[in-house]
């Protein structure tokens, strides 16, 4: 392999040898990439041996697999097969190889002194082999379709869909997913401010947004700069999908994806997820691929402002019919390669079933913010909460913010001040604020507070208003078609202050309906419970 892509590919693609004790499995690097840096740290990972590029250069081999036709793979002896890299052929990378052409299809990469240099060249679909045909009719020769192994592990992962969105945090939002190439024609090259304007202006009840990042820009950056250049959408929550599978799984999990010219949305387009184009055209497409037309029937994406819009109209497209320009034997891929990698190696496979294998769930877990600029509307006993990043612009009825995580420039600032009980005892010797005793305090310390609340379990809070007095608030999770979801009992808190605050006195218990992002919820209001002064945070 030349980079973690290519490693991540190959992976997608030995489960085509399990059961098989006749066959050994290295890895080497093979020179020449300039995102080669995380695929040794990617092996590791994985527990699987290598060689050295030199030792892999002495004797034959009895299969060589590569997943890239670029570098000297060419040089090791045996017979050779190149497996398909990404999603279709829908780039040329100006400068390299021939004008125009994407490399997967192009004769300079694929021939060596005029012939074929690999035995097999394994391709997703048939308009593939027709254009390859096309530019390099030696290596048409050699080519079979036999699937994408990629799309197959993403078809296989449907049924965990439920179990990512829950190891995400999604709730019930919608799960919107930006998906970045790499190079200077990039949405995070081009508009590096996206995910940040997306997360900071956008509802966070209502929307949760992710970045699946090519793994050529894991490579170029690292994580620590890549997590410092998107410091501000991690903080407001932003997903930031690992290299190799999650962002697969992710795609599985997500509700629609914004995207440039790269290829990975082709794979959400083929689970009917909705598509949106964030890309302002360049050399870099090649006109009538699949992605080429995928981007010229989808809407467009100018400013976050737009999304709903924009969501909305990318619902009524059919992208699974645009997809299958791109995929063709659907859920068959390990079986066909499995044999011809088999024919190469002049064995019978052994007579164990080969399936794609389900992705593994998410493990990125999204941090949850601190504060919130929330905007409030009472209509009797009905309020309704939006919750957006404490930068904002808009006009808002207060910040709310968890105290200490929120710093000293919000907790100061803000109107409503709330803490999460930590859920276990401390060991001896401790000594613990009750719920009763820190919102007190909290009221007496921060003079521009009006709410202090301590949430003790996803379904009550301890209220203290500065005037209203103190209450029980419990929150009834939310019930439909067959599922539970609990909202964020810090939003409820928001939603109990605006209330306090527009009501006036009240004698509880009052039963509110609170509409938080898409879910209306029932909140009962009522006369402190003494246990819950008393409740250990």
């Amino acid at each position: 392999m030349r980079s973690a892509g290519a490693l991540h590919r190959l992976l997608d693609v030995l489960p085509v040898f399990e059961g098989d004790e006749r066959i050994g499995i290295r890895f080497t690097l093979v020179p020449g990439s300039d995102f080669d840096v995380d695929a040794l740290a990617a092996l590791e990972r994985s527990g699987a041996r290598t060689v050295s590029w030199d030792e892999a250069r002495v004797g034959r081999h009895d299969l060589i697999l590569g997943a890239s036709p670029k570098g000297p793979l060419r040089v090791l002896s045996g017979p050779r097969a190149l497996l398909p890299h990404g999603a279709g052929f829908n780039k040329t990378i100006p400068g390299e190889g021939s004008p125009h052409l994407p490399s997967g299809l192009d004769p300079h990469h694929l021939l060596a002194d005029g012939e074929p240099w690999a035995d097999l060249y394994a391709l997703a679909h048939d308009t593939q082999l027709a254009a390859l045909t096309g530019h390099c009719p030696a290596a048409a020769a050699r080519a079979a379709v036999v699937g994408d192994p990629t799309l197959d592990r993403l078809l296989a992962s449907a049924g965990h869909r439920g179990r990512y969105r829950q190891a995400l945090g999604t709730g019930g939002r919608r799960l919107v997913v930006l998906a970045s190439t790499w190079g200077p024609e990039s949405l995070l090259t081009r508009r590096p401010g996206l995910p940040a304007e997306l997360v900071g202006q956008l509802p966070y009840d209502s929307y949760q947004f992710a970045l699946v990042l090519h793994p050529n820009e894991f490579s170029r950056l690292g994580s620590f700069d890549l997590s410092r250049q998107l410091a501000p959408a991690l903080s407001g929550g932003l997903v930031l999908a690992g290299p190799y599978e999650e962002w697969a799984a992710v795609l599985v999990a997500a509700d629609a994806v914004i995207t440039d010219h790269g290829s990975s949305a082709l794979y959400a387009a083929a689970q009917g997820r909705p598509v949106i184009g964030a890309y302002d055209g360049g050399a870099e497409l090649i006109p009538d691929s699949p992605m080429a037309r995928l981007l010229a029937r989808v809407p467009a994406l100018s400013s976050p402002a737009e999304l709903d819009e924009a969501l909305a109209a990318a619902a009524a497209v059919d992208t699974v019919g645009l997809a299958r320009a791109a995929f063709a034997r659907q859920g068959e891929s390990l079986g066909r390669l499995r044999d011809e990698l088999y024919r190469l190696l002049g064995l019978a496979p052994r007579a164990v079933p080969v399936a794609a294998a389900p992705l593994t769930r998410p493990t990125s877990t999204p941090r949850r913010p601190a504060a919130f600029a929330v905007r409030a509307a009472v209509s009797g006993h009905h309020v309704r909460v939006e919750r957006l990043a404490p930068g904002t612009a808009e006009a808002v009825h207060h910040l709310a913010a968890q105290h200490p995580e929120a710093g000293p420039r919000h907790t100061q600032s803000a109107a409503v001040l709330w803490r999460r009980a930590s859920g276990g005892a401390a060991a001896p010797p401790s000594s613990a604020w009750t719920a009763g005793g820190w919102t007190a305090r909290m009221l007496d310390e921060a003079p521009g507070c009006r709410t202090a609340a301590a949430i003790l379990t996803p379904e009550r809070c301890l209220v203290r208003h500065r005037t209203a007095g103190t209450f029980t608030v419990h929150v009834a999770p939310v019930r439909a078609d067959g599922k539970v979801v609990r909202p964020d009992p810090a939003a409820v808190v928001s939603a109990v202050h605006a209330w306090l605050g527009a009501a006036g006195p009240s004698k509880a218990p009052v039963s509110l309906v609170c509409d938080i992002g898409p879910s209306t919820v029932r909140v009962r209001v009522e006369d402190v419970d003494p246990g819950d002064l008393d409740y250990e945070l």
